[in-house]
């Protein structure tokens, strides 16, 4: 949806802009091609730095100007891994969330059960990887992960044959957990792999990108400028639920009490600090999905300030120009 997204955005020369999930620098290139403007990306994949580590130079080789900065970490940090290096304002930022193409497509970091691969799932390389889980979670806890984070009817047959496989030995690898599933859950006549929502389970809960996602939006909105813009793409219904709450709500648009319930009396009656850009969420053309079906999921939101941002709220560390 990158055209969507470059409407949405809409990037002007002299503004500062934030791609808060650089990935494979797609979004970056386009938004750096439409305006000459700065952008700081953010990712917390180090193979992701250093591809647009690369593209900087190149970037800055070819207009003799550094325009893209890179920063490594995870989106929600963004106040922090900005103000290290003295920005405190944005006029737009962009987030794509769940998985890079990049990460589904590489088999040794293990979120794809098209290839096989060591079961690990860690976007940043550090912390316990999906292998981990599944090896050591209670049944029931994991369970839990399976259906609360992949909406997996059947997570609770799943969970007892992990745990009664990994009785013998560890489960290692993408295809051999995949194998597990596909052999409790039925296919689906929509061709639907049974492995897609426990994977997705998995790699949600070791990256907690649903945290990621609360705390990303709203350190984003704080950051913006009069005017500025929020454009999120999500592609499950657990990141567009919180996205679309987050920006109804930040929007005024709360739902009305009963005007038989007191509580409404008490209801903030101040003009709302965003609007919304589009009432109902954008989802890729025809042609899109066509050339990219990874693209039919998409949707886009994109929120927009229309008051003055409380910039005092955000601390800078000591000796760091605004």
């Amino acid at each position: 949806m990158l055209a969507e997204v470059l409407e949405a955005l809409r990037p002007i020369d002299g503004a500062t802009y934030l791609d808060a999930t650089f990935g494979g620098g797609g979004y970056a290139q386009a938004i750096l091609a439409h305006a000459r403007c700065t952008l700081w990306a953010i990712d917390r994949d180090p193979d992701a730095i250093a591809r647009g580590l690369a593209l900087a130079a190149r970037l800055e080789q070819a207009d003799g100007t550094r325009r893209l900065h890179l920063v490594q970490g995870g989106f929600g940090d963004m106040i922090s891994l900005l103000a290290e290096h003295g920005v405190s304002g944005l006029d737009g930022v962009v987030m794509d969330l769940g998985v890079s193409s990049f990460q589904i497509d590489e088999a040794e970091r293990g979120f794809s059960f098209r290839n096989d691969g060591p079961l690990d799932m860690r976007m940043s390389l550090d912390g316990p990887s999906a292998a981990d889980l599944v090896n050591t979670l209670p049944e029931a806890e994991l369970a839990d992960v399976l259906y609360e984070f992949g909406e997996e009817r059947l997570s609770r047959r799943i969970a007892r044959a992990i745990v009664a496989t990994r009785a013998d030995a560890p489960i290692t690898t993408t295809l051999q957990l995949a194998h597990i599933i596909r052999r409790v859950v039925p296919q689906e006549k929509s061709g639907i792999d049974p492995a897609t929502r426990s994977f997705q389970a998995l790699r949600i809960r070791v990256n907690d990108e649903l945290g990621q996602i609360e705390d990303g939006l709203a350190q984003a909105a704080r950051l913006l400028r009069p005017g500025g813009r929020l454009v999120v793409v999500s592609f499950h219904s657990l990141e567009d639920r919180i996205v679309k709450r987050f920006m109804t709500t930040s929007a005024g648009r709360l739902p009305a009490p009963s005007r038989h319930d007191p509580r409404g009396l008490a209801m903030p009656t101040s003009p709302a600090e965003f609007r919304l850009v589009a009432n109902r969420a954008l989802r890729p053309g025809a042609a899109e999905t066509r050339a990219n079906p990874r693209a039919r999921s998409a949707k886009l939101r994109a929120l927009e300030r229309v008051s003055t941002i409380p910039h005092d709220d955000i601390t800078l560390p000591a000796g760091a120009a605004r």
